[in-house]
């Protein structure tokens, strides 16, 4: 596995330097976890009242919206009204990083504003504030599902020490997960628990009840994806083999006490001859976008005895082969798995 950390200029290339010298716990204990929170609560707070002074920023802070490097005050500093209801955070001592998928509520149409959603990465160094990357879905529809769903316990749950997983193999997880929906066949072994359940922007993407009226799929005879399956029922279909790429893999936040990865890709669907391809069972289907179509995604994975129990998502559509700002041209087009949490 690639250890990947980037960093935006010689100064801080030269500071990564100096830090890899020092002790690992030296590093690691800078700001706690409740510190961590702290800083994502300044960070909201600063935004809300569209003020970058209220929150401590380095100087060369790097600040990027859907893959777009901004300047500190632009984007949803203009616009973030409040927080939401929904907020699903990963904290990542070590790495000195919390990330998040939360609901805001943005300036619209109405007095009270219209909702969108967050997924937010901060980087935490010498009381400051060095990182911010955004991915922003600016819906109404999708902050109200969000906030009608709630968060799940199983994101805020605890696991006991003899439960948890160690880094690397959270990370090897994540892997499996991505590897195993690129190019889908329905042959492999997929690290998804049998209750496996996965919402994305709110939408509940498997394990949905069969309308009235209705027959459920069978995934062995359906000629398309069905979010009435499982996790590993939509998996093991070889349906979503129109996924042709998943790529720029980053898990940028990882929480052993809780079995949390909190990982962004982005998903390619190249369409045209792609989009016809075999079953498992010999069948020949057509499915997929009919036009080149890029997902960026960020996920958490809850992940207990090495098997994906429950993923929040925000699903973005963005220009097809985009990057996400922090990684080589070579490095967001691999389907390598990179971890940037340092550690």
């Amino acid at each position: 596995m690639k250890i990947a950390v980037r960093f935006p200029g010689v100064a801080s290339a030269i500071a990564a330097v100096a830090l890899a010298t020092l002790p690992a716990q030296a590093r690691s204990q800078d700001c706690d976890r409740a510190c961590l929170e702290g800083w994502l609560d300044s960070y909201l707070d600063a935004l809300s009242k569209h003020d970058p002074s209220a929150v401590e920023l380095a100087d060369d802070v790097r600040f990027t919206a859907n893959g777009q490097l901004l300047a500190i005050g632009d984007g949803v500093w203009r616009t973030f009204q409040a927080r939401g209801n929904f907020e699903v955070t990963v904290v990542d001592v070590p790495a000195q990083q919390i990330a998040a998928i939360l609901t805001f509520v943005e300036d619209g149409p109405t007095p009270a504003g219209t909702g969108a959603a967050l997924a937010v990465r901060l980087k935490v160094e010498d009381g400051r504030i060095t990182e911010i990357e955004q991915r922003e879905e600016h819906s109404a529809e999708t902050f109200r599902l969000m906030e009608a769903n709630g968060v799940r316990p199983s994101l805020t749950a605890v696991l006991p020490p003899e439960q948890r997983l160690t880094r690397a193999e959270l990370i090897a997880t994540v892997n499996g997960y991505y590897s195993g929906i690129q190019r889908n066949d329905g042959r492999g072994t997929y690290p998804l628990a049998e209750d496996c359940h996965r919402i994305t922007s709110g939408r509940i993407a498997t394990n949905n009840p069969t309308p009235p009226g209705e027959t459920r799929p069978d995934p062995r005879t359906a000629n398309g994806p069905s979010n009435q399956w499982s996790c590993r029922e939509q998996f093991q279909s070889g349906l979503l083999h129109f996924v042709s790429r998943v790529r720029d893999r980053r898990v940028v936040a990882v929480d052993e006490e809780r079995g949390l990865a909190f990982a962004l890709s982005y998903f390619d669907h190249f369409a045209g001859d792609t989009r016809t391809f075999q079953t498992p069972d010999g069948r020949t289907v057509s499915v997929g976008p009919t036009y080149p179509f890029t997902w960026g995604i960020s996920q958490v994975f809850k992940i207990e005895d090495a098997l994906i129990q429950d993923i929040e998502g925000l699903e973005i559509e963005v220009p097809f082969g985009m990057t996400s700002g922090w990684s080589s041209w070579d490095d967001a087009m691999s389907d390598k798995i990179f971890n940037e949490t340092g550690n």
